[in-house]
């Protein structure tokens, strides 16, 4: 694959738009605490809930779902409309420059979340039905076990099978491991709270 030089602008501004502390800024504003000295310290939706409120908890999922999707969207009408001179492929370089961007963020000095709302956000105009059937895992795996980081890793999970299963191509396929691997290392913490039964909800 051979990268021109508007595949680089396009997956720059796809990090950038996904480094917005979505989080962060709602939580600042809406409490004036930092969100990253309470609960958990992460920045998505879920520690959001605990420090600032279901209300802004949803506008933070909304936003880090909206990182995602707006850049894969640009590149698709691109592609579609022949705008620029951009590869194919790049739909997948841009979908994981904006989880990168959100795990780690510039704002926060290369620090940041999660990345599973964002990886939803990337991942439904890609490939939809491993999307919707992951969620559909998510509540499943929430509601047995309590715990959210279950839930989130049983995505991880689910997406690189469902896209191999439903026959999907190989790209979708490395995209959705190489989702997953984010995923996996950014729970690391929340794997050890579990093997110690101190998780947190």
């Amino acid at each position: 694959m051979t990268l021109f030089i508007w595949d680089y602008v396009l997956i720059l501004i796809a990090y950038l738009v996904g480094s917005f502390p979505a989080g962060y800024v709602y939580t600042k504003i809406a409490t004036g605490k930092d969100i990253r000295n309470f609960g958990s310290g992460n920045i998505g939706s879920t520690n959001v809930k605990r420090i600032a409120g279901s209300k802004i908890s949803i506008y933070t999922q909304i936003t880090d779902m909206a990182k995602g999707l707006l850049p894969v969207f640009l590149v698709m009408l691109i592609l579609r409309y022949q705008l620029l001179n951009i590869s194919p492929l790049l739909i997948y370089f841009v979908a994981l420059a904006t989880i990168l961007g959100h795990n780690f963020s510039f704002v926060l000095k290369f620090k940041g979340g999660k990345g599973v709302n964002t990886t939803l956000g990337a991942s439904v105009l890609i490939s939809p039905l491993p999307v919707l059937i992951s969620v559909a895992i998510y509540f499943i795996v929430k509601k047995g076990f309590k715990f959210v980081s279950l839930g989130s890793m049983a995505i991880a999970v689910c997406l690189p099978l469902s896209a191999y299963f439903l026959g999907y191509n190989q790209y979708t396929i490395l995209y959705f491991m190489a989702c997953a691997l984010l995923i996996f290392v950014r729970h690391i913490a929340n794997i050890k709270r579990l093997i110690k039964g101190s998780e947190l909800s």
